[in-house]
């Protein structure tokens, strides 16, 4: 077999040149980091419940018109997806005050929102990705207006959508990370959902006994790290309940469902 040509590779992903033109094979990774890099471990079997909760929510997505770069799953840690030029800016949205938000204004965590709240992050690590506002995204070209207004729009759509799939399962969507791509057609572009939606950027609280089931598990040294990201795919459907080995018992409950 030909060895595959990598052509970037992130902190919880590669992404690998694709089969036909156009397209890329996004592998996820077990490697875990915070703030910005500055903290780093594994979380084992992680990429393998990203990969399979974010094929999930982006076929969900794409069931009510939200377009994404998803094509289709290929393996337990692989997916295939439409190559696109990623806008700089990474989009938060937050309907509870958590993280950052309660650091910078002094209000306690777990304080619910009056009104969702979409941040803009623009996408530097060696800035510390700032926030910035949608002047600065103008005023420097990182994305158009016309962009900004279909980011912002998608965000909501997604939450509204997020928001009423985890409450059905119990957990409260506190806040999310997303980003987004231009697709182009000539001299044409529209902007896409790219990049995963999965606990490693959202922060998942259980709505009874506000267990955190995300990634701040490993930020805050809490433990449980693989459980908590296991009890987020077992309630959404993609893990047989009382499965304790990831990768085996993911691996087989799919073949038994043959997808």
């Amino acid at each position: 077999m030909a060895r595959r040509r990598q052509i970037y590779e992130g902190k919880a992903k590669i992404l690998y040149e694709g089969p036909e033109p156009g397209t890329l094979i996004q592998y996820f990774k077990d490697d875990a980091t915070a703030f910005n890099a500055q903290k780093k471990g594994t979380i084992s079997g992680k990429g393998v419940l990203n990969n399979r909760i974010s094929e999930h929510v982006f076929t969900l997505l794409q069931g009510i018109g939200v377009p994404t770069h998803f094509i289709r799953r290929l393996n337990m840690r692989e997916q295939l997806i439409r190559q696109v030029e990623i806008v700089p800016i990474e989009v938060v949205v937050r309907n509870v005050v958590a993280g950052s938000l309660s650091k910078r204004l002094g209000i306690e965590e777990g304080t619910p929102l009056p009104r969702t709240i979409v941040e803009y992050y623009f996408k530097d690590d060696a800035l510390g990705d700032p926030m910035v506002t949608d002047e600065h995204i103008l005023c420097f070209g990182w994305a158009s207006q016309e962009e900004l207004h279909d980011m912002a729009d998608m965000a909501i759509r997604v939450n509204d959508f997020l928001s009423g799939l985890f409450a059905g399962i119990g957990i409260r969507l506190v806040d999310f990370k997303l980003e987004f791509g231009r697709i182009w057609d000539n001299e044409y572009s529209r902007i896409i959902l790219a990049d995963e939606i999965s606990p490693d950027g959202c922060r998942l609280w259980d709505m009874v006994s506000g267990e955190k089931l995300d990634k701040d598990r490993f930020r805050r040294d809490l433990g449980g790290e693989v459980e908590a990201y296991q009890e987020v795919a077992r309630r959404l459907g993609l893990l047989p309940e009382g499965a304790d080995s990831t990768v085996l018992d993911l691996e087989k409950h799919r073949q038994r469902k043959g997808s």
